[in-house]
């Protein structure tokens, strides 16, 4: 599929992606995320059940299986 953003040449490839996400002041990261991802910009696409799966699990609020330091830019 050609990609979205206006201009771009870049055609989406099915990858696996790491989806960061900031909920009640914590960053959640949840990995290996299908998307459809452009080869040259790099604009990421999820289908609707992706969405609806990464809203169930952060609804589940079960404890995370890793986790990371994350460092402040300051």
């Amino acid at each position: 599929m050609k990609c979205s953003v206006q201009s771009c040449p870049g055609n989406y490839e099915v990858k696996l992606v790491a989806q960061t996400l900031r909920r009640d002041g914590h960053v959640i990261v949840i990995d290996h995320v299908p998307a459809d991802v452009c080869d040259v910009c790099g604009d990421v696409l999820f289908a609707p059940e992706t969405v609806r799966r990464i809203e169930d699990l952060l609804k589940a609020a079960s404890p995370p299986d890793r986790t990371a330091p994350v460092y402040e830019f300051a």
